[in-house]
């Protein structure tokens, strides 16, 4: 799954150009960190006595600019991963086609279809976490005709509630230009809970014949940190899985770790970790005005 290569990350300038600096500070830093990345996956795997060419890296290019996703790209990135449909259609058409799509974040019913038909090159919706999403997910994929789409199903392995006394104090005191209503998005449950895996699980499997059932995913708790218990509690639930399924647990992807704890994912058994900040460096949201 490493799809990291030896490539060159400068370009061919055509002829009777002056060439021109190939890469802005940014660019060069996310390629830097890339590496990084990959460097530190392998040592990961190493240390848990697994292959790291069964691990992916999905860059998350959540609020970041074309021109920063292509520099990784030409550094040998293909799998990527956003969290917003109305980004994510703005931005597929503007970069090559053999990138590999991942949607991450909380998926809205009504926006399956402008998702689907405007990422052609989208391998892997990693967020079903309800009979209805992954219904219109499978109506709409037949309906447009295009081949089985991979999905993963989001389990909520914090036991947390959104409202959280000591997550909304923090938030608020490093993030104060962000609304309320946009916390709570944020912070919502998002997820089925680990004793409704398996009947979730079950439904995609057998009730959804142009999805392709291939793992879970967690985000650990409600600020996007995680436990050895979160991801200890994921694997639990692929062991359930599988024996309610009956596949072999080398059959069922487990996307878990994100930029501040992907090394200890990797050693709890995750296949799939998503790295944003860590390879293109912090959000930039929009102030409120």
């Amino acid at each position: 799954m490493n799809d990291l290569e030896n490539k060159d990350t400068h370009t061919n300038e055509p002829s009777g150009h002056v060439a021109e600096p190939v890469m802005s500070a940014a660019a060069m830093d996310g390629v830097a960190a890339l590496r990084s990345v990959f460097q530190r996956v392998n040592k990961a795997a190493e240390k848990a006595g697994r292959a790291s060419d069964r691990i992916r890296v999905v860059a998350v290019s959540k609020t970041k600019p074309v021109s920063l996703i292509r520099q990784v790209y030409d550094a040998g990135q293909r799998s990527f991963g956003e969290n917003y449909v109305q980004e994510i259609i703005e931005k597929a058409p503007q970069l090559p086609e053999d990138i590999e799509w991942h949607f991450i974040g909380n998926l809205q019913s009504n926006k399956v279809k402008p998702l689907l038909t405007g990422v052609p090159n989208l391998v892997m919706v990693e967020s079903v976490d309800d009979e209805k999403i992954a219904n219109m997910l499978d109506r709409v994929v037949g309906n447009i005709g295009r081949k089985p789409l991979k999905v993963l199903v989001q389990v909520n392995t914090s036991g947390e509630e959104c409202k959280n006394l000591r997550i909304s104090n923090f938030f608020f005191a490093s993030n104060s230009n962000v609304s309320i209503s946009t916390f709570l998005y944020m912070t919502a449950k998002f997820g089925v809970e680990p004793c409704g895996c398996v009947g979730l699980a079950k439904h995609v499997k057998e009730a959804c014949s142009n999805l392709e059932f291939s793992g879970l995913m967690t985000i650990g708790m409600a600020d996007y940190t995680s436990t050895p218990e979160n991801f200890k509690m994921l694997a639990k639930c692929r062991s359930e899985v599988c024996e309610a399924l009956g596949i072999p647990e080398e059959q069922c992807e487990l996307s878990m770790g994100m930029s501040g704890d992907f090394e200890l994912a990797i050693e709890l058994g995750s296949t799939n970790v998503r790295i944003g900040s860590t390879i293109f460096g912090a959000r930039e949201y929009p102030k409120k005005k």
